[in-house]
């Protein structure tokens, strides 16, 4: 492969990622912003097969698409739940998003199970030390609770 069509198959890559953006985003800026950047780096000579290649492995490291948190669900007995929250190694925000994680995910079993609501009945947050990235982590319980009214529901 020539230096020419790999400058061009960065390019349309690049596009292609400007245009997935603005399509997901919904800001018309997002895209001439990628643009303007993939022309810039190309005045300054840094798409070279040596730059494209780090920025392939940066890419694969941070895997911006993958879910920010981790999420262990244990069941207890019939009406009791666990989840463990682990938060991936490289992020770009999101610290405090844990307990919003936490209630959306028991609402959403709740909502799967047939269960009129839920009680939270601990919940607590931390950092684990662990290396070479430290880890933002959450473990929660609730108690699943059926409808007084409708109790068959």
């Amino acid at each position: 492969m020539n230096p020419l069509s790999i400058r061009l198959a960065t390019l349309l890559m690049l596009s292609q990622l400007a245009a997935g953006c603005a399509f997901l985003q919904e800001h018309s800026g997002t895209a001439a912003g990628v643009v303007g950047a993939a022309g810039t780096a190309d005045e300054m000579s840094l798409l070279t097969p040596e730059y494209a290649a780090g920025a392939l492995i940066a890419y694969a490291i941070y895997d911006p698409f993958a879910p920010t948190w981790n999420i262990r669900v244990q069941r207890i007995d019939p009406v009791r739940v666990r989840f463990e929250l682990r938060m991936k190694a490289l992020h770009t925000g999101g610290e405090g998003e844990a307990r919003q994680v936490f209630l959306r995910h028991a609402r959403q079993l709740v909502e799967a199970e047939g269960f009129a609501g839920f009680d939270v009945v601990n919940y607590e947050e931390g950092v684990e030390s662990t290396r070479p990235f430290a880890r933002r982590v959450a473990s929660g319980e609730i108690r699943l609770a059926r409808s007084r009214v409708w109790p068959e529901f």
